[in-house]
């Protein structure tokens, strides 16, 4: 790690997702705390995560966190919430850099602005299957029922850039009739891919309902932490400091042209990494 403390509030942030979907949290880190570094990793070879088994979900974020940390990253964003739900707990217990996940900063969001204390999640199957949501929101309050809907084809409609598109527009309206039905006045989009459609999904539940972007949550949880732990970067980066740098397991220029319309930052390059290696 790294000798001076100084040094440490200039290391950067890693960030890491099944895909793309984990870019509506570097873009609202680079919003919110524009000092920072990002290290991102999209393990773009096996997306989606939300159809795998615990371990296997496990196992690749363990590989992910242990590249991550070959670029000396100060702490771990898990930009996924079916990482979060499956392996957060295990990455914590193993990671000497603190690590935090997508669910808990929604969860929390959702328990306080939820008026009827009938809250919706969409969210991966392995999400769902966890109920973490659930769980959380009902520590914070147990007056508040939850429910759970897994959406298991809006992840590859996102990666295949269908965000404005009569097709997801059919799918999101089956899937959250159920949610409508249920009179929820809280929606949490459980999956990083999501906010990407948030315009669609909107629309859908109508005014009534308020959508809550974990993404946007997380970026405000990680600078509480950074600024408790004094890892803050206190001054911008200078110019040619390679400040962003995106990393992918497969499909590096997809990946690239996709980034681009996501952060309007120019991405310079994806480089494609074996992530097995690790």
């Amino acid at each position: 790690m790294h000798s001076r403390e100084g040094d440490l509030r200039k290391a950067p942030i890693g960030v890491f997702d099944s895909g793309v979907g984990g870019l509506t949290v570097v873009r609202e880190i680079m919003r919110q705390i524009p000092n920072e570094s990002i290290i991102f990793f999209g393990d773009t070879a096996r997306v989606p995560y939300g159809s795998k088994s615990k371990e296997t979900v496990t196992r690749y974020s363990r590989q992910i966190v242990r590249f991550l940390l070959t670029h000396e990253v100060k702490t771990i964003v898990v930009a996924c919430n079916t990482a979060s739900a499956c392996a957060l707990e295990d990455l914590e217990k193993e990671t000497e850099v603190p690590i935090i996940g997508v669910v808990k900063p929604g969860a929390r969001m959702a328990s306080q602005v939820t008026r009827n204390g009938r809250i919706g999640v969409i969210a991966t199957e392995a999400t769902i299957g966890s109920r973490i949501y659930s769980q959380y929101i009902q520590e914070l309050n147990s007056k508040v029922t939850i429910f759970g809907k897994a959406c298991p084809l809006f992840v590859p409609l996102v990666e295949e850039g269908l965000w404005q598109d009569p097709v997801t527009d059919e799918i999101a309206r089956r899937y959250l009739t159920e949610l409508i039905d249920c009179d929820i006045d809280t929606l949490i989009l459980g999956c990083t891919h999501y906010p990407l459609i948030r315009s669609t999904l909107g629309k859908i539940m109508g005014e009534g309902v308020t959508l809550v972007n974990p993404a946007y949550e997380t970026a405000r949880e990680l600078r509480r932490m950074l600024e408790e732990k004094g890892l803050l970067n206190p001054e911008e980066p200078g110019l040619g400091s390679n400040r962003y740098q995106f990393y992918v397991s497969d499909k590096a220029e997809k990946f690239k042209q996709f980034a681009n319309s996501i952060i309007k930052y120019g991405i310079l390059s994806a480089k494609t990494v074996n992530i097995e290696d690790y």
